[in-house]
């Protein structure tokens, strides 16, 4: 699967442990998930794209 993640945090100005802290999860799970290694359960996906105020499909990109 393929993210914008990476240019999200970006223009936010977070880093992977921010954003990490921020969703409750390890700064290794942002790391795969930008990598497109990890899929992430639906309420991660959720909680990734609400602090990003955007929708699921506009940060996850189905390939």
């Amino acid at each position: 699967m393929e993210t914008r993640i990476k240019e999200l945090r970006a223009k936010h100005g977070f880093t992977q442990d921010e954003l990490a802290k921020r969703v409750e999860v390890r700064r290794e799970t942002i790391v795969f998930l930008e990598k497109g290694k990890y899929n992430p359960s639906l309420k991660l996906a959720h909680a990734i794209a609400r602090v990003f105020e955007l929708k699921i499909e506009d940060v996850f990109i189905l390939e």
